[in-house]
């Protein structure tokens, strides 16, 4: 088996559970090898063009014609599905400059600064009103906590151990800490956890833990795994095994245990997906056990970090879903904070295994408290905008948005398939994967995610039936201009989700 970081430019084939054949790539070949000197990546040419496109891996729709800043492109035989990238933010950045000499007496500095905030206030309110791809509850209001931002709060070092730096929040985050660890039973005695910087954070140190725990351990994921999975393989120089997905995006279990059996010789360190970044597909954990123990796996020779970014904390509320729960031999879980719950900046929470987190831990004499997480210096707000939200909101709070999102999930796929646009809604989900639109100016206005040949809408708290009728009108109107001469088709996603879910001319019924 050859270690990710060393297989970057490998290209391999592999067929997937959709019965189609796929190429994949090494996960971080997206800058030209002529970019690269000595294993530094240089910095990008004045001239550099952001909307140049760069191949992707996934199979190209031949014949049909996109929309690239308002014109029609084809895509041919020749061609691969095309990455479209964001504009250069050095085309539009906001230059910082010297005030006047007699700017205290004109005031003309503040004037400016004041009429900028205005105007980027204005542009996030509308920029807000299309926002639909991405899992962000922008549904919020911490004008209560505007008090404390008089404060430079900083959480650094361990949560439990106070350091000699006295304005931080570590109060609010044990509080938190305790509510996720009851959440996911395991008690207050046998629980370490921290507050992150974000959701990659968590899955960084959650392998982490459980490449201490199994120095030799192999990293298995299923190829659907967030990019921050693999990000880990590569920083901590780990063995990754790519493991094939369902249609569904779930883990394909068969395959799961076929590698397993490959590797009996080493320790198995197990990414499990609590909802997948692109089909919300959530791998279930009793089968992903269950695959470990028939494949001979003992547990004191597997350890199973659980990334629960998005449906970490939906999950607990749905009916019949899979439980996560430290009662079963799992290692970690981690969540994003800015996701369901709505804090308005990026964090996460990380729990763990009190016995796993000592083989990380140093004290460290300067802060007067234990080095164990990730992050030197830690956002000491987060802590303070989940415990405020945690609160107010509790656990029927939440249970009763969750029914919400899959209730209006179920809502806006029907509405898709109504309209005769193919769209498939995984049973745990509030994402709706359907069609990605043929018109990139729609897909920026709209702010979808899109991968291949589908897009997703996230359905949050703040998605409401009146904002997923707008966009449905909008984008069947906008269809019946991409389709009207007959020259261009919808997309095919037989490939990518499977053919029931597909309305393309070859799979319509």
């Amino acid at each position: 088996m050859v270690p990710l970081f060393a297989a970057h430019s490998k290209v391999a084939s592999a067929g997937d559970s959709c019965g189609a054949s796929i190429k994949m790539f090494g996960n971080v070949d997206v800058l030209p090898h002529d970019s690269i000197t000595n294993g530094i990546v240089e910095q990008l040419p004045a001239d550099f063009d952001p909307t140049a496109l760069l191949k992707d891996l996934l199979s190209p729709i031949m014949g049909e014609d996109v929309i690239v800043n308002g014109e029609s492109e084809t895509i041919t035989e020749k061609d691969e599905r095309k990455i479209v990238l964001g504009r250069n933010i050095h085309t539009m950045f906001l230059e910082i400059t010297e005030p006047d000499m007699d700017d205290e007496v004109t005031g003309e500095k503040e004037a400016y600064i004041a009429s900028v905030l205005a105007r980027y206030k204005k542009s996030l309110t509308e920029k807000t009103k299309y926002h639909l791809g991405y899992p962000y509850n922008l549904d919020f209001d911490y004008g209560a906590l505007s008090q404390l931002q008089h404060f430079s709060i900083n959480n650094l070092g361990d949560p439990f151990i106070e350091s000699n730096y006295r304005v931080h929040s570590r109060q609010f985050e044990v509080g938190v800490l305790d509510w996720f660890a009851h959440l996911w039973e395991l008690e207050k005695s046998q629980y370490w956890g921290y507050i992150t910087n974000c959701g990659t954070e968590g899955n960084l140190h959650g392998i982490l833990v459980g490449r201490e725990v199994f120095p030799d351990g192999i990293l298995y994921a299923s190829q659907e795994s967030h990019y921050s999975v693999f990000k880990a393989a590569r920083m901590y120089r780990m063995e990754c095994v790519k493991v094939d997905t369902l249609c569904s995006g779930e883990i394909d279990y068969d395959d799961f245990k076929a590698k397993l059996l490959g590797h009996k010789d080493k320790p198995a360190i197990v990414n499990v997906n609590i909802g997948t970044t692109v089909k919300g597909a959530v791998d279930d954990l009793d089968i992903v056990i269950k695959k470990l123990e028939e494949a001979g796996f003992s547990h004191d020779r597997f350890y199973i970090h659980c990334d629960g970014a998005l449906f970490g904390l939906m999950l607990p509320f749905v009916k019949h879903a899979p439980k996560v729960t430290f009662k079963k031999p799992i290692g970690s879980v981690s969540v994003s904070g800015h996701k369901f719950v709505g804090c308005p900046m990026p964090c996460g929470v990380l729990i763990t295994r009190l016995e796993h987190v000592n083989a990380l831990s140093m004290n460290v004499e300067y802060l007067a408290s234990r080095d164990a997480t990730i992050m030197g210096s830690r956002n000491g707000h987060a802590p303070i905008f989940l415990w405020y939200s945690l609160n107010r909101k509790g656990y029927r709070g939440f249970q009763k948005e969750v029914q919400k999102c899959l209730r209006n999930a179920h809502y806006f796929k029907g509405c898709l398939v109504d309209a005769g646009i193919g769209a498939m809604l995984n049973e745990l989900s509030s994402t709706v994967v359907f069609e990605r639109p043929h018109d990139e100016e729609f897909i920026r206005k709209w702010q979808l995610a899109c991968q291949g040949n589908i897009a997703h809408v996230v359905v949050m708290p703040n998605v409401t039936i009146k904002k997923l009728d707008n966009f449905l009108n909008e984008l069947v109107m906008n269809r019946a201009k991409w389709f009207q001469d007959g020259k261009n088709q919808p997309y095919c996603i037989a490939s990518d989700v499977g053919e029931k879910y597909c309305l393309c001319s070859m799979h319509r019924s």
